[in-house]
């Protein structure tokens, strides 16, 4: 733990810094359960008709958008951290 402190120091947050990160993480939370309610109605319609070409796109894109939407999510949060 020692070696690990003096390569990575630990940053003492602020009550305000706190929030933010608990408000970033509420908001982005919404965000991806937004988009995946919305891709798997498309992907329940395209599974029901049989087209699994366009199932599989669909999978792709809602895991490109949640690994999209999370590394927004780290960007932000970092700059929180970051703030004096």
């Amino acid at each position: 733990m020692e070696r690990l402190n003096k390569t990575v120091p630990t940053v003492k947050l602020s009550g305000a810094q706190k929030k933010q990160l608990a408000e970033l993480d509420s908001k982005f939370a919404a965000k991806i359960a937004e988009r995946e309610i919305a891709l798997q109605g498309e992907i329940t319609k395209s599974s029901a008709s049989g087209d699994f070409e366009k199932v599989e796109a669909l999978q792709q894109q809602l895991t490109g958008e949640r690994k999209k939407l999370q590394a927004e999510l780290e960007d932000k949060k970092e700059s929180v951290r970051l703030k004096p």
